[in-house]
Formats: C-alpha cells, sequence, structure tokens
C-alpha cells in the first residue's frame, strides 16, 4: 500500500500522479474537489465517471450501489496502471455528506498505487 496519505490540499501534481475526486454522474464539477479537478486538473465537464486529463472521477451522488460500482472500476483501473500514483481525496465525504466509516472500507483491497486520504487510514485503522 502506498504509505503517505494524499496531501489534504492537492495544487499540482507530478507526471505521474492523477487526482482521484467525487463527481456526480452528470460530470456537472461545480464545487468541492470536483470543481478543483475541472479547472485544475483536466476533468471533463460532463463526464461523470472515469478518467479525464489527470482526474479520475467517481460518482458520489447517484446512491450506494453507483458508488460501490466506480468503487470497483476505479480500483480495477488503478491495478492496470501500475506506472500511476492515484491521490484519492475524501470522496462522498464533503458535498455528498457521506460518512467515511461507510466510504473508507470500499478502498481497503486497494492496488499500492493507491494513496487515501487520513480521513480514511482513520476510519480503516491504518493510520
Amino acid at each position: 500500500m502506498a504509505a503517505d496519505p494524499t496531501p489534504e490540499r492537492i495544487t499540482s501534481l507530478l507526471p505521474h500522479q492523477v487526482f482521484v475526486f467525487g463527481s456526480n454522474g452528470a460530470g456537472a464539477h461545480g464545487g468541492g474537489a470536483a470543481r478543483v479537478a475541472h479547472e485544475r486538473f483536466g476533468a471533463g465537464w460532463g463526464v461523470g465517471h472515469g478518467p479525464a486529463g489527470a482526474s479520475y472521477a467517481i460518482d458520489t451522488m447517484d446512491g450506494d450501489e453507483t458508488l460501490a460500482r466506480d468503487v470497483a472500476d476505479f480500483l480495477a483501473y488503478a491495478g492496470e496502471h501500475p506506472e500511476l500514483e492515484f491521490l484519492l481525496t475524501p470522496v462522498g465525504c464533503g458535498i455528498a455528506g457521506g460518512d467515511p466509516a461507510r466510504i473508507a472500507p470500499l478502498f481497503r483491497a486497494r492496488p499500492g498505487n493507491v494513496r487515501l486520504p487520513r480521513l480514511f487510514l482513520d476510519a480503516l485503522g491504518e493510520a
């Protein structure tokens, strides 16, 4: 596992890093980490799932089933791209209002190139 937590504030990325953020299915990146992803890291307006630019969208607004599917898709993608480092923001815990204790376990079986936010590491007892 990536030992260090995701930085609390991400303002730039190295060429091998990807900003992973919570989105809505419509890809309307108007606030929170989604807005940062759109303004700084190439998240495409209208792209609410998957990779775009130096970012990766996980739909956190369209229910638990969609969230679980998007997380599984993300973890598979990260596993297929070991050359990249994925900086996961606390997806689902900002505007979406989710509980880290409920969301963090979805990332427990992550590949080693995925860094979790401190909030999730704490919820998983990995801090």
